[in-house]
């Protein structure tokens, strides 16, 4: 007998821009204007949507009760993900025709409604949904409109209500420790071990690629046995879009890990590339669990979910403090046990269910600032980060990002003091800028608060924030040699700011000596001194402050501030000389009393000293170098320093002080990256698309470049080199305009382009900014014409929706268009007619910042334009990239900045005739060459235009 379901007696409605579809309880079907709509929708019940927060933000009302589907997907399919949208839920459930179009999609949206309820139905005796009625019955008391439909659906519409299933951390299984694995071996990979297995990834009917099978033959070169302490193999290989890089470098990293059984650690720079990876592998070990025990993908402790804070939650939740978290921890509760690895920022929670419920509480359920207590939690045996730990100790590839990995190396080591011996660094271009960031410092308000606050935990308010001396209360208690440091570093932390030192840094607020003239703050003295001094060197020629980021150079130092410098120095020793004392005799514990601890203190022990290192007394040492560097002599102009040193003010919402800090940064950031990571290792494969800059007419000048980038010259040995062209005939795939008749900074005439632009595409289009307020202007300016024409227009920094999300539905709706901004431009993977068209706002120069001005001086050999040049091809490289995927795709790249100079057209690949031309003759010939047979088939698909104007009249 089939499971009953009961729908709910609801309108449905989807909203664009300027206009909404809505099928009435009765099931009569409106296109109304916005306006229209949400009147009518106030005197209905709450309505069956998708995506709550975007539909009412596009109907400018407040959000209210609704019945969305995507709550409705993440309680029956956990784990799973969809693009937030009717038709990314349609094809999610494998509907063969997907709707197209607001009228199309709002009379699908109890369909799919039904299609949920029933598969939840159907499914209502499996272990997943042992507990599912008294949760959904739970969020139902909570305000959760879909409990009802839920629990009639698994045949229990009295299922009583009950907290049980929220505490999901009862439930989830147990690591179990394994003995150490012993060294690898260090067997080589030959060039033919690669090809084949190469060829046994791919299977007999794949697409034959020559240069797929050279480019895993020169990548297995990475993988020989270094001969020379400190001399690894590095090779930089470069492969064209196209090449299927992916499983060429996934082949010899594979066979060298299974010979030697040893781990590969495989570094990326986005999380989407991360997710590909792990795609691909499916094809060298199908069967899941045995891909789950041999691959892990690696991130920090901030993106898991922690099970303690999650108990922490569901206990305020459950008291009725915070009853409408119920849902959304609900929801949680359901995703952790279909879970892969409980990551709650990029792996499989979708990223549309923070957007639902609201960023703030899915961060708050992982680590986000340090204050695991490892062992000592009571959810320690069924951690996800001690899964995964573990899991990785034993696999033979681990996906991790540019950031962690290098952390890893500065730090010896991440949980367990391991640091691998071969990498593959994919997204190679991204090497030098991630370098940059992994080995800089900020001393700053926010920084040095967030110490503070790890070191004395809440001072005041409903925070749940745990002190170092609650996390490590009984390792400490009644042991004076321990308790008497802790207590004095605490004591000292006093000497950084609270968390609202921003609120004092206004220059007519108290005395500089600091907030209560008896007892000085020396950290929000000094900081109070360095933004005098931003303000003063930057403001604009009005004489009036300027807004955003401001930066001056440190030299000359105010002398005022070079006295609070002297004062917070000495202030910051006294904080680390007690730390680095208790952490000293936490880890002799292990030593003296060896015969009596048992396992768990041990790990918890070793963990401890480990976090002090990483989270009090390394930026405790960098802080106080800098401190020391403002007193030495100023440097002449012209000398080529070591470090670059800045002040910096951040501000928000007009005069607004978010953050305030002297800043540094290696000029060379490839020295600490070298010295760190790449000469203790064995071997490195760093390889890209984009590695060389195509502008230089000299091939050894632009390998040299290259090899500069990723830190090639601070190694004994050359770098091998290794190239492999793109199998795609971009001639005729391709057409590239810059278009010569759009004014810079003319916004109606830069709205216009891309609107014309668009419709010629008829979607599929994805715009690229370098500002936010630009972007924002024309996405105001073009999205009712482009919704008017059917073409659904989203944009990042102005929808309800996070990057990957946007992503998503970009690439399921082809006839959508997307406008971003850098982010957008590197790492996105759309083949196919989901993009066809790629426009970019303007020449992406480099920003002219201190930092930039140094390094253009210093690392440009002399060249400070050609420096720039090089830059500025490598992301038209990179954009351009976007648009051919696939040996079927065909797409337009449009640069709408005249004054774009020649010389930087050379960053398109051979064959791409990059032409100036009038905006009328670009629209006109990229609506002619992106009308192909596959375009046609999909007019076909859509309404017609007579019918939809017809539909809108009626």
């Amino acid at each position: 007998m089939k499971p009953s379901i009961a729908l709910p007696d609801a309108p449905s409605v989807v909203a664009g821009h300027g206009r909404a579809a809505i099928l009435t309880p009765d099931g009569e079907l409106l296109l109304l204007p916005t306006a229209e709509a949400a009147a009518l929708l106030q005197t209905l019940p709450p309505p069956i949507l998708v995506h709550a927060p975007a539909t009412f933000r596009r109907l400018n009302m407040r959000p209210g009760p609704a019945f969305d589907l995507l709550d409705l997907f993440a309680f029956v399919r956990p784990a799973r993900t969809a693009a937030p949208t009717p038709r990314g839920l349609a094809m999610a459930l494998d509907d063969d025709q997907p709707p197209i179009g607001l009228e199309a999609e709002v009379t699908r949206l109890p369909d799919i409604a039904a299609a949920l309820l029933n598969q939840l139905a159907q499914g209502r005796d499996t272990l997943l949904n042992r507990d599912a009625a008294p949760l959904a019955a739970r969020m139902q008391k909570a305000g959760w409109g879909w409990g009802a439909y839920v629990t009639h659906a698994l045949g229990r519409p009295d299922a009583p209500s009950s907290n049980e299933p929220l505490k999901v951390w009862k439930k989830l299984p147990e690591w179990e420790d394994q003995a150490p694995l012993p060294p690898p071996s260090s067997h080589p990979v030959t060039e033919s071990e690669a090809r084949q297995r190469l060829a046994a990834m791919l299977g007999p009917h794949a697409e034959q690629r020559p240069g797929q099978g050279d480019y895993a033959g020169a990548a297995s070169a990475a993988f020989a046995p270094r001969e020379i302490r400190g001399d690894p193999h590095l090779v930089l290989a470069e492969a064209g879009t196209g090449t299927g890089k992916t499983l060429g470098y996934l082949a010899p990293a594979s066979v060298w890990a299974e010979k030697n059984k040893g781990a590969v650690w495989i570094s990326t720079f986005t999380r989407h590339l991360q997710r590909q990876i792990d795609g691909e592998l499916e094809r060298l070990i199908p069967d899941p669990t045995e891909r789950r025990r041999r691959i892990v993908v690696r991130k920090g402790r901030e993106n898991y979910l922690c099970l303690l804070n999650m108990e922490d939650a569901v206990n305020t939740a459950a008291s009725g403090f915070m009853n409408q978290q119920v849902v959304p921890l609900g929801l949680i509760a359901r995703w952790a046990m279909a879970t892969d690895d409980g990551d709650v920022q990029g792996g499989d929670l979708p990223g549309w269910l923070p957007e639902l419920h609201g960023t703030g509480l899915i961060a708050s359920l992982a680590d986000r600032r340090g204050e695991c207590i490892h062992a000592a939690c009571p959810h320690w045996r069924r951690c996800f980060i001690e899964h995964t730990i573990r899991r990785s100790r034993t696999a033979e590839l681990v996906v991790a990002n540019h950031a962690l990995v290098m952390t890893q190396a500065a730090w010896g080591g991440l949980d367990d003091n391991a640091v691998p011996t071969r990498y593959v660094f994919d997204e190679g271009h991204h090497v030098f800028d991630a370098a940059d960031s992994a080995f800089s410092a900020s001393l700053s308000g926010g920084e040095t608060a967030e110490l503070r606050r790890w070191l004395r935990g809440a001072e005041g308010g409903r925070s749940r924030a745990r002190g170092l001396a609650k996390r490590l209360d009984d390792l400490v208690a009644d042991r004076p040699a321990l308790t008497t440091p802790l207590e004095a570093a605490l004591q000292a932390a006093s000497a950084l700011p609270p968390s609202d030192w921003a609120s004092r840094m206004q220059e007519e607020g108290p005395d500089l000596d600091g907030i209560e003239p008896a007892r000085p703050n020396p950290s929000e003295a000094f900081l109070r001194l360095i933004r005098r001094q931003v303000l003063a060197r930057t403001a604009g020629a009005d004489g009036r402050p300027t807004f955003g980021s401001m930066e001056c150079d440190v030299f000359p130092l105010n002398e005022d501030a070079a006295q609070a410098a002297d004062r917070l120095l000495r202030a910051l020793a006294r904080i680390a000389e007690p730390l680095t004392t208790l952490r000293e005799r936490l880890l002799a514990r292990l030593d003296d009393e060896a015969e009596d601890l048992d396992e768990a203190t041990r790990n918890r022990i070793e963990a401890i000293g480990r976090s002090l290192t990483r989270r009090a007394l390394n930026p405790l040492s960098a802080w106080q170098a800098m401190l020391r560097d403002l007193a030495l002599p100023r440097p002449d102009p012209g000398q080529r320093p070591t470090h670059v040193l800045f002040l910096k003010l951040d501000r928000r919402d007009g005069l607004r002080d978010q953050d305030v800090g002297l800043n540094r940064h290696w000029l060379d950031p490839t020295i600490p990256f070298a010295s760190t990571l790449v000469l203790p290792a064995q071997g490195l494969l760093v390889t890209s698309a984009t590695l060389r800059d195509s502008g230089d007419r000299d091939p050894e000048a632009a390998w040299a470049s290259a090899e500069a980038r990723v830190g090639a010259p601070h190694l004994p040995s050359p770098a091998i080199r290794a190239a492999v062209a793109s199998p795609f005939d971009y001639a005729e795939q391709t057409r590239a305009f810059v278009v010569s008749d759009v004014a810079p900074g003319n916004l109606d005439q830069l709205a216009a382009a891309y609107r014309a632009l668009f419709l010629a595409s008829e979607g599929g289009a994805l715009g690229l900014f370098t500002a936010i307020s630009r972007l924002r202007a024309v996405h105001a300016k073009i999205a009712p014409d482009l919704e008017q024409a059917g073409l659904p227009l989203y944009a990042q920094h102005v929808d309800a929706m996070g990057n990957a999300t946007l992503v998503d539905i970009f690439r399921a709706e082809e006839e959508s268009c997307l406008l971003g901004t850098d982010a957008m431009r590197d790492g996105v993977d759309v083949p196919g007619n989901a993009l066809r068209l790629v426009v970019f706002e303007r020449t992406p120069w480099p920003r002219p910042d201190i930092l930039h001005r140094e390094r253009r001086i210093h690392l440009s050999d002399g060249d400070p334009k050609g420096y720039d040049d090089r830059i500025v091809r490598l992301r038209l490289r990179q954009a351009f990239g976007r648009l051919i995927r696939r040996s079927s795709d065909r797409g337009v790249f449009v640069l709408l900045d005249r004054q774009a100079p020649s010389r930087l057209m050379s960053a398109f690949p051979a064959g791409v005739e990059v032409r100036r031309v009038g905006l009328a003759q670009a629209v006109n010939e990229t609506g002619a060459f992106l009308r192909t047979r596959a375009f046609l088939e999909r007019d076909r698909r859509r309404p017609e235009a007579g019918r939809r104007e017809s539909r809108e009249n009626t």
